[in-house]
């Protein structure tokens, strides 16, 4: 372990093995640090926040602070940050709230580049890339291996499907299923992520038939519902498949992000 004498940490935080804490950080007492934590210097670490083992956090980057939301009255809600996140200058991560279940989470191996916002309550996969100051606000949903643009915004209670992609700029205000490439000052749906698909490894076979589905389900016969109808009675689609139509069946406060003029 390495502590900085201009660091403060205080009492009752946790800290692991092999965790390096650098010049002027400060680590509150609810604090627990996993073993091979780096925190580079001018670091704030606060609140019931619990970093993964071998985390890297930048300078100034502020962690665990309290939520900008009105409603939060100092109760005890945490966040959660998985192993192996590099965590770069001016990030902002918030806790969670009692009304949003009262944790915030984010998923292992992320990269969150200079200026990130992770608002209260948000919930992130694994492998997820936010480019310079992208944000989240409260409640969103981010699923594995998503990649968020530059200076992109999500509003709150927006799903993000797994392995989509954001374009820098986006202002994504509707649910996006998985797969697909959002782009636009007020976001719209350009297709499918087929360089990320391709990328991740799946098959011709597999993004031929979730092209397919896509084409179906955000055509221009039909209502919406019918045409998730209609993809619901393949009894056994591909895996890409089920996963975009368990998303649009699920329940959301949302709207869909759709292509322009659908």
């Amino acid at each position: 372990m390495s502590i900085h004498p201009s660091a403060v940490v205080a009492p009752g935080s946790r800290i692991g093995n092999d965790v390096t804490i650098g010049p002027f950080c400060s680590v509150g007492p609810d604090v627990t640090l996993g073993d091979g934590v780096v925190l580079h210097s001018h670091v704030a670490v606060s609140g019931h926040t619990r970093i993964g083992a071998a985390c890297q956090i930048f300078p100034f980057a502020s962690i665990g602070h309290g939520p900008q939301d009105l409603k939060y009255k100092g109760e005890p809600t945490e966040l959660i940050v998985g192993e192996g996140c590099i965590i770069r200058e001016h990030v902002t991560m918030n806790p969670g709230t009692v009304g949003g279940g009262g944790i915030t989470r984010v998923g292992k191996n992320g990269l969150f580049m200079v200026g990130v916002h992770i608002a209260h309550d948000c919930l992130i996969g694994d492998q997820v890339v936010m480019a310079n100051n992208a944000t989240l606000g409260g409640h969103v949903r981010v699923g594995d291996q998503v990649i968020i643009g530059g200076l992109a915004a999500v509003h709150q209670f927006v799903r993000i499907g797994r392995n989509s992609m954001i374009g820098g700029l986006a202002g994504v205000e509707h649910d996006v299923v998985p797969f697909a490439l959002v782009m636009g000052e007020r976001a719209t749906l350009q297709g499918l992520n087929l360089v990320g698909l391709k990328r991740r490894g799946y098959d011709k076979s597999e993004i031929k038939a979730l092209s397919a589905a896509y084409d179906l389900v955000f055509g221009n016969q039909d209502t919406l519902t019918q045409r998730v109808e209609k993809l619901a009675q393949d009894p056994d689609p591909p895996g890409t498949v089920k996963e975009l139509l368990q998303f649009l069946q699920s329940r959301s406060s949302r709207s869909l992000c759709r292509p322009q003029g659908a």
